[in-house]
């Protein structure tokens, strides 16, 4: 199974909207606080470096059997970017597996955002006969635990490079 394209999905706040070039300007912007790299490392793209990497995204894996699938996060009634979601899908002997990931400006967290997209995304995902769902947390970031928590993904005992491995079996 191999997903080719992020299609729009919506929830009771937010459109998901496939991740375009387009969008690095806006996205330079709401990602732009140095806090957002504590747990992640590094430091704020310019919205130069940001276009060059939303290009290869875009331009998916180099393994036809990956999928690499990014959204921004809009939030329909302030008309605005406010993060960014992603999963890779990739094929496994139970089945797909995605790997997601979340990311919410600093400005718009604390308003339930990550949670929402992180639900949205792992519904949809779930549609997709995907079989797992796992995401990789910094033990110390309680905020994306919590988000992880409330997309039904469960804490392991299994580490991946000084992060917790959180998974949620879907099965059919």
């Amino acid at each position: 199974m191999s997903i080719r394209e992020a299609p729009a999905i919506s929830t009771r706040r937010l459109d998901l909207l496939p991740l375009h070039v387009e969008h690095a300007e806006e996205m330079a912007v709401v990602l732009s606080d140095p806090a957002l790299h504590t747990y992640i490392g590094g430091t704020p793209d310019t919205p130069q470096a940001l276009r060059s990497r939303f290009r290869r995204m875009t331009a998916g894996s180099p393994d036809p059997a990956v999928s690499w699938l990014n959204w921004v996060i809009r939030q329909r009634d302030e008309s605005c970017l406010t993060g960014t979601v992603q999963a890779t899908v990739s094929p496994s002997g139970n089945g797909p597996i995605a790997e997601v990931a979340w990311v919410v400006g600093t400005p718009w967290q604390g308003r339930g955002i990550a949670t929402e997209a992180a639900r949205g995304l792992v519904d949809w995902l779930s549609r997709q006969r995907v079989q797992t769902v796992i995401a990789h947390i910094h033990p110390e970031h309680r905020a994306s635990a919590a988000v992880a928590t409330a997309a039904g993904l469960t804490l392991t005992d299994e580490w991946h490079e000084g992060e917790m491995l959180w998974r949620r079996s879907i099965g059919r």
